[in-house]
């Protein structure tokens, strides 16, 4: 498999870190233990077409939202993650 990254083009899979889903939002910071359990541990096993975080750990050090079929790992679009990996700060 290869991803098109923005901004370094078309790499090799083994330059990037798959971080799972990309639809879970970080819970606040006076969420209980029940809304960080939940978005420790319970993801969904999609079989079709999901957005996935992902690292970009051998080239410019990105995080990217990558949209991926997880059947037939057809890749439909990469953009740059707004916000993802970015330290959370309490308000």
């Amino acid at each position: 498999m290869r991803i098109v990254c923005p901004f370094c083009g078309e790499r090799e899979l083994g330059e990037f870190s798959y971080l799972g889903d990309a639809k879970p939002q970080r819970p606040a910071a006076d969420a209980g233990e029940g809304a960080v359990y939940d978005y420790v541990y319970l993801r969904d096993n999609v079989a079709g077409v999901m957005a996935e975080n992902w690292y970009h750990g051998g080239g410019c050090r990105s995080w990217l939202k990558v949209t991926r079929n997880t059947l037939t790992h057809e890749i439909s679009s990469v953009e740059a993650a707004a916000g993802a990996g970015a330290r959370q700060v309490a308000k």
